[in-house]
């Protein structure tokens, strides 16, 4: 069969899987709704956590960023796994003790003030919406490609799936939903990687063949040979200080990620919290530490495939074939000669690849069978759908739970607080779509702006709430503010108005670190001029952190 068959048996059997559990874990009450009814076992969250924190950044666009970025797309690797560790050890097990639904509650009821949560929703808005547009960027991607459908038609069957099994179960129904799709993700990321490293280096082990093969010599020298920094060759992209910030601001960016923390709420227990945490980082450990192998052998068969070979023969291939026609690889003989010809210079490169196809392509280009073609391509999906369910959550939390419940209307039934959530999902729905069709930049670098807004946002008060109890509602809300719209500024001036990187060179995905660092010295100054929390506060804050033996605390 081709692989245009394969991909339309294994996208429609996974999407009729994710559409039937989403309908068999339909919710009727709002624990369910938004926090599964905290019933999850920890493997299975640490599952659903993986996949939820594995986004099509990760699944689609990781790769590519190292594949092309060579040593110093490694700031992904670190930031990014460095920050879940962070976060399962530093914030996660406190934030399931206190027990409730969302970081905007969380921050409301610490810092008693509504203000403070209204903060905090919007917070958790804007940071959800910029990462969910990723997200519905690689699903039109994948389909663009495997399914003949355009970017923007792709964009709305996303939609249209994510938002029957989100609005339908809620945090119930994307639970088990993305413990399928973490299965689904895994096989499509290791099947392909486990295969090209046999073929190219006669060890079937990614990690291994990487480490203890000849392969990035090859590429080293291939690169050297085309004019280019050798490809192990750190931090020539970037420096050096840019590369800290953005290391930094994905870490701390991913322990304020509210999608990911709103995870630790769902399972029984803080000893839950903590075993989920340990099970998920195994998990996410699976595909990360395969990445840079997988990025290497990529950017290894690209040059052998492309480097030096006539348009036609070049044409002749079908994945060259294929990927044309999406408009994301473009092949032109600029000089003349007949041959093409990579380069540093786009007045001169003739190859242009799109960063997000590395990982769906590299199959194709390695010449695999192909339903692994098509298991790829249902991987990225699932990545995709994964995240964004759990981010159209997140904004349907904290307009319908943290302002709607808590503000506008406290007296609401279950049934309407109920209503209200689902309406508000499919609205994000809808949003997340056009910035989908719209998006602000490539996968990975969009969803790294997300985690610099989290890291300005959310890192500071949820850890000053948890370990200083003197830290009051007006250091909160100044920091917040401080932060997230420093961040902001910079990001969209640097992105839509052609504002230069003007403080020390750092650009708009590293600026978060900035943002961080105001925020927080925001909260300190703030708070230490303002009156202390009542004392019940402040009480409230040391139980927290009391271990167990704490009686019944331990286990809300």
């Amino acid at each position: 069969m081709s692989v245009e068959t394969w991909t339309y048996l294994l996208v429609g059997f996974t999407f009729a899987g994710y559409l039937y559990i989403g309908y068999l874990n339909r919710v009727k009450d709002t624990r369910g709704f938004y926090v599964a009814g905290q019933g999850v076992p920890p493997i299975f969250n640490g599952m659903a956590t993986a996949a939820d924190w594995m986004s099509a950044a990760s699944f689609i666009s990781m790769a590519g960023l190292i594949s092309f970025m060579g040593y110093d797309g490694t700031v992904y690797l670190m930031g990014w796994t460095g920050g879940y560790v962070l976060l399962a050890l530093l914030l996660a097990p406190y934030l399931r003790k206190y027990g409730k639904y969302t970081v905007p509650d969380f921050v409301g009821d610490r810092y008693y003030s509504n203000v403070a949560r209204v903060v905090a929703a919007v917070c958790a808005v804007f940071v959800s919406l910029t990462y969910v547009a990723g997200q519905m960027r690689g699903v039109g991607v994948v389909f663009s490609r495997f399914l003949g459908v355009p970017i923007n038609g792709g964009v709305i069957i996303g939609m249209a799936v994510v938002s029957f099994f989100a609005v339908l179960g809620g945090m119930k129904g994307i639970t088990w939903t993305q413990v399928a799709q973490y299965s689904i993700l895994i096989c499509a990321y290791l099947i392909p990687a486990v295969a090209i490293a046999w073929v190219l280096t006669g060890n079937p082990v990614p990690q291994l063949s990487f480490t203890f093969s000849d392969i990035a010599e090859r590429l080293n020298q291939i690169q050297v040979d085309l004019g280019f920094t050798e490809y192990t060759q750190p931090f020539q992209t970037k420096p050096m200080l840019d590369i800290f910030c953005i290391t930094f601001a994905l870490m701390v960016g991913t322990a304020g990620l509210p999608h990911i923390i709103v995870r630790f709420y769902t399972v029984p227990s803080v000893r839950g919290a903590r075993w989920s945490a340990g099970w998920a980082l195994l998990f996410i450990a699976l595909l990360y530490t395969t990445a840079p192998a997988l990025a290497a052998f990529a950017r290894y068969n690209l040059l052998d495939n492309l480097q030096g070979k006539t348009m036609a023969e070049a044409q002749s291939l079908q994945w060259v074939e294929s990927w044309e026609t999406t408009g994301l690889l473009k092949l032109e003989d600029k000089d003349g000669d007949g041959k093409l010809l990579l380069t540093r210079d786009a007045a001169t490169n003739e190859i242009v690849i799109d960063r997000d196809i590395i990982v769906l392509s590299t199959p194709e280009v390695a010449g695999l069978a192909a339903w692994v073609v098509a298991l790829t391509a249902a991987g990225g999906l699932a990545a995709a759908l994964s995240t964004a369910a759990g981010l159209l959550l997140v904004i349907s939390s904290s307009m319908a739970h943290d302002v709607y419940a808590k503000l506008i209307n406290p007296g609401a039934s279950e049934a309407k607080r109920l209503l209200v959530g689902r309406v508000m999902i499919f609205v994000a729905v809808l949003v997340a779509g056009y910035f989908g069709i719209n998006p602000p930049g490539f996968v990975a670098q969009v969803v790294a702006f997300a985690f610099g807004l989290a890291a300005a946002s959310f890192f500071p008060v949820v850890l000053l709430g948890i370990f200083d109890e003197r830290t009051n509602k007006e250091g909160a809300i100044c920091g917040m503010v401080v932060g997230l719209g420093f961040t902001a500024f910079y990001i969209i001036g640097n992105r839509f108005f052609g504002m230069e990187p003007w403080l020390l060179g750092i650009s708009s995905e590293g600026i978060g670190t900035v943002g961080m660092v105001l925020n927080l010295v925001t909260t300190l100054v703030v708070s230490r001029l303002t009156p202390p929390p009542p004392k019940e506060i402040q009480e409230m804050v040391q139980s927290i952190r009391v271990p167990r033996g704490a009686g019944t605390a331990s286990s809300h």
